[in-house]
């Protein structure tokens, strides 16, 4: 059986970290930020984890998830 490939649209878009979490980036954050609180900037900046059966689902798309 060929190996998986991976989602090459998926991995520019989430980044696995050594622990194996997966991070992505929160929405909101291209344009119209003047009319966004201080608080709500903040927290568009930082990045957000995604857990459970989507994690799950993204890893076999990354190809990192059979073994």
């Amino acid at each position: 059986m060929p190996k998986q490939k991976t989602h090459k649209g998926l991995s520019k878009r989430v980044k696995v970290t050594a622990t194996g979490k997966i991070l992505r980036h929160r929405v909101g954050g291209g344009h119209l930020l003047s009319g966004k609180n201080a608080k709500r900037r903040r927290r568009i900046k930082s990045p957000a984890t995604i857990a459970g059966k989507a994690a799950a689902a993204i890893r076999i798309q990354l190809a990192k998830g059979r073994t």
